[in-house]
């Protein structure tokens, strides 16, 4: 969009230009407060000043936006890594549960309730295929909208 705006800029002010030569052209006394030159081309001056104007303005804007998608990448290259950090954080909690809960089971399993404590366990792991199903989602949708 920046790109068609300037060429519409430049465009304009190539016709006006062409359609104003001699205006642009005709000689006038400029003062620049230590030297005073006679005899020139002020408005030429003026539409070439313009145009190095709107060339500045248009790179300046570019460079702002790289710096806005280099700031969006950082921040998204940071929350990768967190995201990653909380996946192990969260998978050595789970290993510790899953270790503490076997030998709940295997000590329940010692003693009487064996039915009952064969169904527990299994609805366990009913419930860690379904977080691991969760959290493989999880990491796609993450997947997909990084990059």
């Amino acid at each position: 969009m920046r790109t068609v705006v300037l060429i519409v800029v430049l465009v304009l002010l190539g016709l006006f230009a062409v359609l104003n030569t001699n205006a642009l052209m005709f000689p006038h006394t400029l003062s620049l407060g230590f030297a005073t030159y006679t005899g020139v081309p002020m408005g030429l001056i003026l539409l070439i000043v313009a145009t190095l104007l709107a060339l500045l303005f248009y790179f300046w804007a570019g460079i702002s936006g790289l710096r806005a998608q280099a700031d969006s990448a950082k921040l998204l290259r940071d929350m990768e890594a967190l995201r990653t950090s909380l996946d192990q954080q969260e998978s050595s909690r789970f290993a510790q549960l899953q270790t503490h809960l076997d030998e709940r089971f295997r000590v329940l399993g010692q003693g009487s309730g064996g039915s009952e404590v064969a169904a527990l366990h299994a609805r366990v792991d009913a419930l860690q295929r379904d977080l691991n199903v969760q959290l493989a989602q999880m990491d796609d949708y993450l997947k997909s909208k990084l990059g």
